[in-house]
């Protein structure tokens, strides 16, 4: 069950593939922009994935809260993956967080030399993160789909058989789904455990597989044995807010 917990290295090689974007020609008041950066910064640093989850959720939180125009979304989302850091104990040093951010910025630059421009950026990022906390009102705490998802997922194993379950990448790719999810602010208006549900029922669906005892009934029914309060037409919703996703990725060096 090791593809739950971690999925980086599938996001690592998927950074390695695709053209790097170039943050400054694209619009970072849209969402998707700063949470993509969060994660390429956090991937280069070797986060765990449940602090990027957090520092994608603490910035999504904070621009609910604010004017995304009145603020250096760069700078909020970098602060947002320093304070993930201390939250989920997964401390990244501060000096790391500038030096890949300003070269995700500012693509084959140098390591920051000790001086004006760093030290400004680093008072920037500790006063970003004093006012994050006041304006979520020191409440940064998450209750992250990704626990729900692996009792599931852990029970799902048993329900289909091991030999079968390790010869599809089900867990792998709602993982994946998942993680992605949290590009976009809509993961707050769900409650984790049918985000949890809504991820693998894609993967599911992705694979063509078919749930043992499953054949002659609803397929939506396999769900209820974990959650009875997800209806049927919130389960659809919410694949079809990860669906979208997907297509909101910008066009590299657009």
């Amino acid at each position: 069950m090791k593809d739950v917990i971690d999925v980086m290295e599938l996001q690592r090689e998927k950074i390695k593939k695709v053209t790097p974007l170039d943050y400054k020609k694209l619009d970072f008041n849209n969402g998707f922009t700063p949470a993509r950066f969060i994660f390429e910064c956090g991937v280069k640093l070797r986060g765990q994935p449940l602090t990027l989850a957090t520092a994608a959720v603490i910035m999504h939180r904070f621009f609910r809260e604010v004017d995304p125009a009145n603020y250096d979304s760069y700078l909020i989302a970098a602060s947002a993956l320093y304070l993930a850091g201390k939250v989920k104990d997964d401390p990244l040093k501060i000096r790391d967080i500038i030096n890949v951010a300003h070269n995700s910025l500012h693509r084959g630059s140098s390591p920051l030399e000790i001086g004006d421009e760093y030290w400004n950026m680093r008072d920037a990022i500790v006063q970003a993160e004093l006012l994050i906390m006041r304006v979520l009102k020191f409440e940064v705490g998450t209750v992250h789909p990704h626990k729900f998802m692996l009792h599931y997922l852990k029970s799902m194993e048993r329900w289909i058989g091991k030999e079968q379950w390790e010869s599809i990448p089900v867990a792998r790719a709602a993982a994946a789904f998942l993680q992605d999810f949290h590009h976009d602010s809509s993961i707050l208006d769900y409650d984790p455990r049918h985000v949890a549900i809504a991820c693998i029922s894609l993967a599911l669906q992705c694979y063509g597989v078919q749930l043992p005892l499953m054949e002659d009934t609803d397929d939506e029914v396999w769900y209820n044995i974990f959650v009875k309060d997800l209806p049927k037409d919130k389960h659809w919703e919410i694949m079809e807010k990860i669906m979208e996703t997907y297509n909101r990725e910008p066009e590299p060096n657009a």
